[in-house]
């Protein structure tokens, strides 16, 4: 299923009939498999719905304001885990990358990886939008670098630590954390939610309000994760608005992550 459900991620920005295909597969063998029931269906169904009587409404400017708004009450529902009958796959249960780690508990969220499929179903400019600010190649080079930065800023504040490991279960989580947890992500808060803004304020505002937010949402991690977090947004919004493409923000967001799995504690530094 896992594998079927990130093809169809992967196809969705330029071969949607495709990526259609591999996500019906992709959610018959989850019906099959126990991971998806009756109310995951009835879920996915409504979903459709809206998405087609969103499509219906092109000519309809004010009732079309109250369809995308529902597409993305349910995308927050699905990042949220609110929605009914997802049954997410444990892949690891309370692991210790290093004994300086906080256990990690790692799950293939089937509800998450649904949100770029409803968003795109209410913005068609998702995943490539016009360009809102260009910025020279080295403002790129200092972006990238900005990477490794915020994580020995993190160090300086003592919320993480430095160390070198490769675990064995790398691909499980490489497989994850792109498609599942980072293009979602950045799919709600940067392709939709910066987007939006961007089209009412002005981009720097826009950037500053989806990344605020984007702390907020990891608010039960404690408030030194939160602005963690809302630095992150910033990289991650500012690949964005560089390029309009949503893959540059969720790339960025997935370097970060795994740089972090890699050469520090993680996801946490252990309280002792």
């Amino acid at each position: 299923m896992w594998y079927f459900l990130a093809l169809a991620l992967l196809l969705l920005a330029f071969r949607k009939r495709f990526s259609l295909l591999a996500l019906a597969v992709a959610v018959g063998m989850g019906v099959y498999s126990g991971i998806l029931d009756v109310r995951a269906l009835a879920w996915m169904a409504i979903s459709v719905a809206l998405i087609a009587l969103h499509f219906r409404l092109r000519q309809h400017a004010r009732l079309r304001v109250i369809t995308e708004a529902l597409l993305v009450l349910d995308a927050l529902a699905l990042t949220l885990h609110f929605a009914p009958g997802f049954h997410n796959l444990k892949m690891l249960d309370a692991v210790v990358v290093s004994p300086a780690s906080v256990p990690f508990t790692l799950y293939y969220n089937a509800d998450k990886a649904l949100v770029p499929f409803v968003l795109a179903g209410c913005i068609n400019t998702l995943f490539i939008a016009p360009v809102a600010w260009r910025a020279p190649r080295r403002a790129w080079f200092v972006l990238a670098a900005s990477v490794p930065a915020l994580l020995c800023i993190a160090v300086a504040l003592g919320g993480l630590k430095f160390e070198l490991h490769l675990p064995g279960w790398w691909p499980q989580f490489a497989l994850a954390n792109l498609f599942f947890v980072s293009l979602a992500e950045e799919a709600l808060f940067r392709g939709y939610l910066q987007q939006r803004l961007t089209q009412v304020i002005h981009p720097l505002a826009a950037l500053a309000a989806s990344a605020l937010l984007f702390g907020l949402m990891h608010y039960s991690g404690g408030p030194l994760l939160m602005v963690f977090a809302a630095l992150a947004g910033v990289i991650y919004g500012l690949a964005w608005m560089w390029s309009g493409r949503l893959w540059v923000a969720t790339l960025f967001h997935f370097g970060l992550n795994v740089c972090q799995l890699l050469f520090f504690t993680y996801p946490a530094l252990r309280a002792w």
